[in-house]
């Protein structure tokens, strides 16, 4: 088909513009602008690309017919130029959730990773164990795997005999199951239009307070979503999170626990239980218990206890959701490269090691530095923390990233990334710095990334690690931060 993708420059719709170019179709996208590294990326993959958004897009011309289908990014409103367009041409329109399940999961049997923290590592690295176990899974992931090379891939077309919970069944399709909208004409969340038959629910806390404002508004669709599982799939859910525990019992299909050992499990028994044994800056060597049986020793690269039990979700879900044996998974488990932007190891400054990860909400905050601070026991740790998802601008966790930065010996804050907020509903960094040094941290509030490359420069010693943490492009931090390579 002819396929025209509004507001295509996006980590999501970028991805889905190439996984459909993959697909055969001829794609065509816009966007208000083409940075790196997503405007290079989609010329690459063959995408024709219009800068800003216009009518002009979706009619016949010259050298041009019309698109058969448009997809519209849920970063446009209803008065967006083209979504009005596509109506009144009369063209067909989906959003990126129905898209993926229309050209890429009607094959496959789709596998969602879901839940406010974990989802890209996990959805990444089961990817990469399933790949490595020779399953041909597709893939959309919101991050980039180092082991896949890109962050999409469809679906293998041949039928596997796997057992397992599932049996024989298509491909695997793993995908990292958003929680947020989909457009503005569909308000639910992306992961109830995926007809997922394997899940792995992470955790559960209040986030995207834009589009869910109470708790009980965010929790209800991770009900949906667990009580929408076929009775032959399998949910696998973290034993130690309390409220994953209470939505799992919403599921019609069996339930596998995972946990660490000692961990509070909240009455349930984990099938699948990891005992860590040895933590290095190499990684974590751990005993997997599969039904309380020993079923080997195991080492992940990734650091920090949140990882390993994002290590054990994914060995659960290849293997008892698609018959991988144990055995099998082991060594690709210790050959995964990790994601980029999650722990990314980018580069040095003045002898300090600068890494760059995407938390933002409190917990991702405080299990990224503690991880950062037991791989690399020496020397300080510096986190820079940019507040700018919808979520983080706000004063709803205002107290909570007081805790969320214990681990930190420095903590530097620019502005928060929208100004716009009223000052009453606004995280308060000044406030928060404060707070930090009457705990005995150095902590400053700075007016620009400018001041904050300054300081850093000034602050960083050879053997420490600086922590960068946004979702976001940062101003450019780290092109203006890094030391020029060795050559």
């Amino acid at each position: 088909m002819r396929i025209h993708v509004t507001a295509v420059a996006g980590t999501g719709m970028g991805a889905l513009a190439g996984l459909l170019r993959e697909l055969g179709h001829e794609v065509s996208g816009s966007d208000v602008a083409f940075y790196p590294p997503m405007g290079p990326a989609l010329r690459e993959w063959g995408i024709r690309l219009f800068e800003g958004f216009s009518r002009e897009h979706l009619l016949a011309t010259a050298g041009r017919e019309a698109p058969e289908l448009v997809v519209v990014g849920n970063v446009c409103r209803k008065d967006n130029v083209e979504a009005v367009a596509a109506l009144e041409l009369g063209l067909p329109r989906l959003h990126i959730a129905d898209a993926l399940r229309r050209f890429a999961l009607a094959q496959a049997s789709p596998l969602v990773v879901a839940g406010t923290h974990g989802k890209t590592t996990t959805s990444a690295l089961v990817a990469h164990l399933l790949d490595r176990s020779g399953l041909n899974p597709g893939f959309l992931i919101g991050g980039v795997p180092r082991s896949l090379g890109r962050s999409f891939r469809p679906a293998g077309k041949r039928k596997l005999s796997t057992g397992g919970q599932l049996g024989l069944r298509r491909p695997p399709f793993v995908l990292e199951g958003d929680e947020y909208d989909t457009a503005f004409w569909e308000k639910t969340a992306k992961f109830l239009h995926y007809d997922a038959e394997v899940a792995i629910l992470t955790s559960i806390e209040h986030d995207h307070i834009d589009i869910y404002p109470t708790y009980a508004d965010y929790r209800r669709a991770f009900e949906t979503f667990v009580a929408g599982l076929p009775e032959d799939g399998l949910l696998v859910a973290c034993a130690s999170e309390p409220e994953v525990v209470a939505v799992a019992q919403q599921a019609r299909c069996p339930v596998a626990y995972y946990a660490l050992e000692g961990e509070d499990t909240h009455g349930q028994s984990p099938h699948w239980l990891a005992a860590p044994a040895q933590e290095t800056e190499d990684g974590i060597t751990f005993d997997l218990f599969a039904g309380g049986v020993l079923a080997g020793r195991y080492i992940t690269p990734l650091p920090g206890r949140h990882n390993l039990k994002n290590a054990v979700a994914a060995i659960a879900a290849a293997a008892q959701g698609y018959g991988v044996p144990l055995r099998s998974l082991a060594s690709p488990l210790a050959e995964f490269g990790g994601v980029r932007r999650r722990q990314e190891l980018r580069g040095t400054t003045g002898g300090a090691r600068v890494y760059d990860d995407f938390a933002h909400h409190p917990t991702a905050v405080r299990v990224t530095l503690d991880a950062l601070r037991r791989k690399h026991r020496e020397g300080r740790l510096l986190a820079v923390f940019e507040p700018r998802s919808a979520t983080a601008c706000r004063r709803l966790h205002q107290d909570a990233y007081a805790d969320a930065f214990a681990a930190a010996d420095v903590v530097l804050l620019p502005p928060v990334g929208r100004p716009e907020l009223a000052a009453d509903e606004k995280l308060d960094v000044e406030l928060l710095a404060s707070a930090l040094r009457e705990r005995g941290q150095r902590a400053e509030a700075l007016p620009d990334v400018d001041g904050i490359v300054a300081r850093l420069r000034e602050l960083a010693r050879p053997g420490d690690t600086v922590a960068i943490l946004s979702n976001g492009a940062f101003g450019g931090i780290f092109e203006r931060l890094l030391d020029p390579p060795t050559p």
